[in-house]
């Protein structure tokens, strides 16, 4: 076995960094909101950090917050971002631009199911995990299909599609990871290695690191 073919290959999921709305305590979904002045200098301590990870593939959301977060990483890196719609967050449907406590008011029954640990839609109208599970999938694949043995991939997502991403390519039951694993903070990532058995050689992806980042929390 070549030196190259032993080494394993690497996927980091990141969040976006800070945004306006996340500062307002506004519900972004599929609406767009720019960085605050926080998440500017947030990609800017972060960047180095993912550029040393040697990445051979960026991979970004194609919402505007998540590609300013990855922008700062292809200069270090001198890769082009690739975006792809599948990486979005979660479709919040009608909770799109509502603040925190005016879900809560409006829409109880929806939270405690969702606090329940049901897979209900998002703002009635919007996706589910399973949902968001199954695009982050499709994702994934084409992400592995490129990566070569040994390369690391950079992808610069959000915080639920990020979480879901992670537990889809490691085999976890999206309801388990929903109960176990904490969100992510704006600019962390999970750091996710294949393993391949001493014996049978079957690939397996483990969790290396959960919301790592260069800021404590």
């Amino acid at each position: 076995m070549s030196a190259g073919a032993a080494r394993p290959r690497r996927i980091v999921v990141m969040r976006h960094a800070q945004t306006i709305d996340n500062v307002a305590r506004i519900w972004q979904g599929h609406r767009d909101s720019q960085l605050s002045e926080t998440g500017r200098s947030q990609v800017v301590e972060a960047a180095p950090h993912l550029a040393a990870y040697e990445p051979t593939l960026l991979v970004s959301s194609d919402l505007g917050r998540a590609a300013s977060t990855a922008d700062p990483i292809a200069e270090l890196t001198g890769l082009e971002v690739r975006l792809d719609a599948r990486f979005r967050e979660i479709d919040v449907g009608e909770w799109q631009g509502m603040h925190t406590d005016e879900v809560r008011e409006k829409y109880p029954d929806v939270i405690e199911a969702l606090d329940r640990g049901e897979d209900v839609p998002k703002g009635r109208t919007g996706e589910t995990r399973a949902d968001v599970a199954e695009r982050v999938a499709a994702g994934l694949e084409d992400v592995l299909r490129d990566l070569m043995p040994g390369e690391t991939a950079v992808i610069v997502t959000h915080g639920a599609s990020g979480k879901l991403a992670a537990s889809e390519l490691v085999g976890l039951d999206q309801d388990l990871a929903d109960r176990v694993f904490r969100g992510l903070d704006n600019c962390h990532w999970i750091e996710l290695v294949e393993d391949r058995g001493r014996f049978s050689g079957v690939a397996r992806w483990r969790i290396a690191g959960w919301n790592l980042g260069p800021w404590r929390t």
